[in-house]
């Protein structure tokens, strides 16, 4: 396979991944609110989870076809990347206010979250029983949210939503159900193959290239599979929605450690290489623990620590690819 070849299917895999995921949080948003879930559950559950999908079918095809690497390092390197780049470019562009629930909820869920990954990650594998910790973590973590968000929805919100479900007729709520449906499985369907054609261009392309599939699964895989969370996080920054930045970033770090690592061990043992052990994973850990004091400083990302986040990152670049 030539090089242009590899880049093609790599190109194609993202622009189906995109579409299917897109696909799927609008089907899966339509039929929750059909449901009656309210918007605010919506919002933190389907969407937080619909953008983490592309890394969710990616890594658990590679896991499965025997790339344990491009499994892993699209996970580890879509970590990095959500803080040292995506946080640190959206702060250069505008300030990023800080709400103080995000330090104090989000912000210990991501990062306790992050030292258990290390620490079950050391002896080299991550086995179903850790798997299945992981989305055991992840549906308590889940209820949690659901449980704060139906706190802060408003009354005028909750009866508009009551009205909404109790006017609809039997035949309109089964129409309602099947489009939606409809939506949704159309958008899986684009996820499952934009994620195998994904998988085999990176894996064409780091042979090509010269490159491990190690390198390419934490730059090339983990970029394109978080442009979801990129577009969302660069989007509320623009609209001076800091705090809605700012805690997607960290919100779909936790779902990748979760809901991705733990779904794709329990289906089947992922190995975790010495580098990835000994270097990557210390790097995610470390882009998680500086992000606090930038945050406590003054409750706000300014353009000077977006930079610094940014320096960190191209660090990481630079040491990963001298290796």
């Amino acid at each position: 396979m030539e090089l242009p070849v590899a880049i093609g299917l790599v190109a194609i895999g993202l622009v189906l991944l995109a579409g299917g995921g897109e696909l799927l949080v609008r089907g899966a948003g339509s039929l929750a609110r059909g449901l009656g879930v309210t918007p605010a559950v919506i919002g933190l559950t389907v969407v937080a989870m619909g953008t983490s999908i592309p890394e969710l079918v990616v890594s658990t095809i590679a896991a499965v076809g025997g790339q344990p690497d491009i499994a892993i390092g699209n996970v580890v390197g879509s970590n990095i990347m959500n803080i040292a780049f995506v946080l640190g470019f959206s702060a250069l562009v505008v300030a990023l206010p800080i709400h103080g629930q995000i330090v104090k909820r989000e912000w210990p869920f991501m990062f306790v979250a992050s030292c258990v990954f290390v620490l079950l990650a050391r002896d080299g594998v991550i086995d179903r029983l850790e798997g299945g910790f992981f989305v055991v973590s992840l549906g308590l973590f889940t209820a949690y949210v659901v449980s704060i968000a139906r706190e802060e929805v408003t009354a005028e919100e909750a009866a508009e939503l009551r009205g909404a479900v109790a006017s609809r007729g039997l035949g309109e709520k089964m129409r309602s159900f099947a489009t939606p449906l409809a939506v949704a499985l159309g958008g899986i369907a684009l996820l499952i193959v934009g994620g195998r054609v994904l998988v085999d261009g990176a894996i064409q392309l780091a042979r090509l290239a010269g490159m491990t599939e190690r390198v390419i699964g934490l730059t090339v895989v983990a970029a394109g599979t978080s442009m979801p969370e990129v577009a969302t996080t660069l989007i509320a920054a623009l609209r001076r929605q800091g705090d809605v930045a700012v805690a997607n970033a960290i919100g779909s770090n936790i779902f990748n450690i979760l809901g991705i690592i733990g779904v794709t061990g329990l289906i089947a043992p992922i190995p975790v290489s010495p580098d990835m052990v000994s270097s990557d994973l210390w790097w995610m850990l470390g882009t998680s623990l500086i992000l606090l004091p930038l945050m406590r400083i003054r409750f706000n990302l300014s353009r000077f620590e977006g930079l610094l986040l940014l320096l960190s990152y191209g660090a990481y670049l630079a040491v990963l690819l001298g290796t």
